[in-house]
């Protein structure tokens, strides 16, 4: 079961771990809010991130940053044991990879899948519900949507689910009008 599931590479297997640890600690939803938790501080402090990524830094002084901050975050124990281990093995460097894979392992343990929705304005509650609607009739699949403003596309949609690209923006619509018109 957990071959089917498997991420590969460095972050891979360690998030491959975590995820299996977790399944058996019944704490996947708790890992999963932790590791978003940091992954959202990472992003949005650049001390972290630099701190994170550095090499210069020390095992110790990784571990005794990171320590803090999981303690205030509240994380649970395996997080917090997950991510310390990381620090005294001088991985952190790839903490955002294994962050992705877990969640991409979370999500598939769900029957999930990611989609990132690019939209000319922001999509209202009742528009992304509808959406998420149609793409679980044709996917079979709950989608997690990730959404993004692109202006440029004037109206419609640019969708992305796994290597497929549904693109129905009016840039698009557009573009294809200007060059039928030239040729």
């Amino acid at each position: 079961m957990a071959s089917e599931k498997a991420e590969g590479g460095l972050a891979g297997r360690y998030a491959n771990a975590v995820f299996e640890l977790a399944q058996d600690q019944k704490a996947i939803d708790a890992v999963s809010a932790d590791l978003a938790s940091l992954r959202r501080a990472m992003e949005t402090s650049a001390d972290l991130a630099r701190l994170v990524r550095s090499p210069v830094f020390s095992a110790a002084d990784h571990a005794k940053a990171l320590s803090a901050i999981l303690e205030k975050m509240g994380a649970h124990a395996l997080t917090t044991k997950f991510v310390l281990l990381l620090a005294h093995k001088r991985r952190l460097f790839v903490l955002t990879q294994i962050i992705a894979a877990y969640e991409r392992l979370v999500a598939k343990s769900r029957g999930e899948i990611d989609a990132e929705v690019t939209a000319a304005r922001a999509l209202s509650d009742a528009e992304i519900a509808e959406l998420k609607t149609v793409l679980k009739s044709k996917l079979g699949k709950e989608p997690r949507l990730q959404s993004k403003i692109d202006p440029t596309l004037l109206g419609g949609l640019l969708v992305k689910v796994g290597s497929r690209m549904i693109d129905t923006s009016l840039r698009t619509k557009l573009d294809g009008l200007r060059a039928a018109m030239k040729g």
